[in-house]
């Protein structure tokens, strides 16, 4: 039998329980050509919240009664696929299921196994290349450039800011709890670090930004981005990855000071690193260069059950978790 998280109905605010629902079918017999992965772990992002919604994106909305989208990291266990064998290790838009099925151009095989598997989901994977593209192609850092984070410790945000310090930049995070502010700086390298749950994020800004932003990365939207905006200096840059404030929202909200943009004569801008595809094999190629010189890393916090699907999603608005959110679908082979 195959267990797959189907789509139940489409959430109006934050999911609940029954947005999604847990069911066992049997599982498909390979054709020619096909190639059948275990799916090991499955990457669980704040993007799903737009993926139920029947709002216009950059993908078509999950279906109801669908498996839900998800990109995994499995393992072949059965092939009449040319290309892959029994045993090889892979990665692709496998779903929130046992096992996934197809002609085996969604997957792309992992070379290396030295390498811890969840890794490729994180910053091996869309996470690490979105904060790199994000960063570099978007941003265009100088050093001793100021550049502001929201997010800051979670799964993109910790790798900006790392990969801000490579550039030789100052970096400013914000994140929620003291225990997460203090780990931006003794783990990640942020120079500072602001709480919003126990700080005026203006009057923390104008002390760890007094002379303006030249970056700012968004994961958050909302009243962040205006203040962000207020504080852009000549020339300044805003990089627009994610609005996690607003993705359970009726109505978003847009920036109020978005002539700041004029008068500073600013940029923002959006992007998805799916348009980077044919970057990923040498951007990844630095990041994994970066890891071996010791100036980059990532953490992981894996839920563990495919029944757990709906408290994982929960912890990417709870921010109860450290890391990139990963969930454990079924045991890696030892």
């Amino acid at each position: 039998m195959n267990r797959q998280i189907v789509l139940n109905e489409r959430p109006v605010g934050f999911p609940t329980a029954d947005t999604w629902h847990l069911l066992e079918v049997p599982e498909k017999k390979l054709r020619e050509g096909e190639v059948n992965v275990k799916n090991i772990y499955a990457s669980i992002d704040p993007t799903m919240r737009g993926w139920v919604s029947e709002r216009k994106s950059y993908l078509p909305p999950v279906e109801i009664g669908a498996v839900m989208r998800a990109l995994t990291v499995g393992e072949v266990v059965s092939t009449k696929h040319p290309g892959f064998q029994v045993g090889d290790y892979v990665h692709g838009p496998g779903g929130i299921q046992d096992f996934s099925i197809s002609n085996g151009e969604i997957w792309r095989k992992i070379e290396s196994t030295s390498i811890p598997l969840e890794k490729y989901l994180s910053i091996l994977g869309m996470t690490g290349l979105t904060a790199y593209f994000g960063l570099l192609d978007i941003g265009k850092p100088k050093e001793g450039e100021t550049i502001l984070v929201s997010g800051a410790g979670g799964a993109v945000g910790s790798i900006v800011g790392q990969i801000g310090k490579i550039m030789g930049c100052r970096m400013v995070g914000i994140a929620g709890g003291a225990e997460k502010c203090k780990r931006l700086i003794s783990h990640y390298g942020y120079d500072a670090a602001i709480d919003y749950k126990s700080e005026n994020v203006w009057s923390a800004l104008k002390k760890t930004c007094p002379e303006g932003i030249d970056i700012y990365f968004d994961n958050v939207g909302g009243e962040v981005l205006d203040m962000a905006l207020a504080k852009l200096k000549l020339k300044g840059r805003i990089v627009l990855c994610g609005a996690i404030s607003q993705y359970n929202a009726d109505k978003n909200q847009g920036p109020a000071n978005y002539m700041s943009l004029v008068i500073n004569r600013g940029r923002m801008e959006g992007f998805l690193v799916m348009d980077y595809a044919k970057e990923y094999r040498k951007a990844a190629t630095e990041i994994a260069g970066w890891m071996r010189e010791g100036k980059l890393i990532s953490d992981e916090h894996i839920e563990i059950g495919i029944e757990n699907f709906f408290p994982a999603f929960q912890k990417l608005f709870t921010g109860n978790k450290r890391g990139k959110l990963i969930l454990q679908i079924n045991p890696p082979t030892s």
